[in-house]
């Protein structure tokens, strides 16, 4: 199994489950015509992770508004998303247990 893979099995496991986009069995509810974000930009937030200078949350957090939510369709620019504005953005709304995630299986690997 390549990282990506792992990186990608352990969102399902601890993002997927307890998503407002999931059912009550844990399976995406997304329709063909949503997209979820956190799969998405999932390898552009392992490597921001892992090329940042920091551990603090909000500045990772911080970062990420610049290097990926800046070139998100629905982001008007990194201060403006209608989608996180109305915290209806996952990759937003648990970046925190995402960035945990992707610690974790890092240290797996290691």
């Amino acid at each position: 199994m390549k990282n990506s893979d792992k990186y990608l099995k352990a969102i399902k496991e601890n993002i997927c489950s307890i998503c407002v986009d999931s059912s009550e069995e844990g399976e995406c509810i997304l329709t063909e015509k949503e997209i979820c974000a956190v799969e998405i930009y999932l390898p552009k937030i392992v490597e921001l992770i892992h090329g940042s200078q920091t551990d603090n949350i909000f500045d990772l957090h911080l970062e990420l508004r610049d290097k990926i939510c800046s070139d998100c369709k629905t982001s008007k620019n990194k201060e403006h998303c209608h989608l996180r504005d109305d915290s209806n953005c996952a990759l937003d709304r648990y970046f925190s247990i995402i960035v945990d995630t992707i610690q974790k299986v890092d240290l797996q690997v290691n």
